[in-house]
């Protein structure tokens, strides 16, 4: 039996993540406490993430706790996670993915098709953005900033026709009713990572690594992977219109990728393949080689203006 320090963000969300973990490991034997804090990406709300430094601003104080020893794991939303750690950082879990889709949510509109031409959908998601404008190229976008309960309060205010969200945190915490729809991956492709959490560690920390080996959940482990290795070649990060998703079927996974133009100038760009998949680098290739792919599909596109 140890003692672990859990590092995390204090939004209802972030906590309930971390509690869900802390009761695993203490269904082991092992003590767990957590260590609350607030990160820069929970104080500045007044500009998108793309505008103030991306996804990092949500770890970066859970990673000097880390390297303080003042905590020995953080749990992550994975689609916070930024595709390169820093030197001395491990992702040492990745746990049972979630619903990966996102989420329709509105008091008067059951779905985005029914929604008015000029009606104001709430996102600050690049991704998110393109593919709302690819589906409703009428629609008037606005920056939504927030943890989710923020979020929702500024939709029941009245601020926007709809939000988009991630379906998994409003399931996690219990709020699936407010879901209208969910959009099926063919209309709206998932960010990479989306729906699973990841457990970030110091590296060559083996007492933890071991501890949440029996929380490890090798096939979203294997998806992730090559679902963050098509945001890592295109310099993945939330200033990036970039959507990633992976499918197993079988030992055989299918990943799907796309990039778009979040101002609605130029229409969306897809690529795929499939590969038999066993283990961490034939994953992290078959990523590699979409987002080739995608890239190349990205340039042709530019060419022709």
């Amino acid at each position: 039996m140890q003692h672990f320090t859990i590092a995390t963000r204090e939004s209802r969300l972030a906590l309930w993540q971390a509690n869900h973990v802390k009761a695993l490991l203490e269904q082991q034997g092992h003590q767990v406490t957590l260590l609350g804090m607030t990160t820069q990406g929970d104080q500045i709300l007044d500009r998108s993430l793309s505008k103030v430094g991306g996804k990092g601003l949500f770890v970066k104080e859970l990673e000097t706790a880390l390297e303080d020893g003042k905590a020995d794991l953080a749990v992550h939303s994975l689609k916070d996670v930024p595709m390169e750690l820093p030197p001395g950082f491990e992702l040492a879990c990745v746990m049972e993915r979630e619903d990966p889709r996102d989420a329709w949510v509105s008091p008067k509109y059951a779905t985005l098709q029914d929604l008015p031409q000029g009606a104001t959908v709430g996102t600050s998601s690049l991704r998110r953005m393109a593919l709302v404008r690819a589906l409703r190229p009428d629609l008037k976008i606005e920056p939504l900033r927030g943890n989710l309960d923020t979020r929702l309060r500024k939709l029941d205010d009245g601020l926007y026709d709809g939000i988009v969200l991630a379906a998994a945190g409003l399931k996690r915490l219990g709020l699936g009713e407010r879901i209208r729809t969910i959009f099926e991956t063919t209309e709206m492709l998932p960010a990479a990572g989306q729906g699973a959490l990841g457990i970030e560690i110091r590296a060559g920390r083996k007492d933890v690594t071991d501890a949440l080996a029996h929380l490890m959940d090798t096939k979203t482990w294997l998806t992730v992977s090559a679902e963050r290795a098509v945001s890592r070649v295109m310099g993945g990060s939330c200033s990036m219109p970039l959507a990633a998703h992976a499918v197993f079927t079988g030992d055989v996974l299918e990943i799907r990728a796309a990039w778009g133009d979040p101002e609605g100038q130029q229409s969306l760009v897809h690529a795929q393949d499939k590969a038999s998949v066993s283990d961490t680098g034939s994953a992290v290739r078959l990523g590699e080689a979409v987002a080739r792919q995608l890239q190349a599909a990205v340039q042709a596109a530019s060419a022709k203006g």
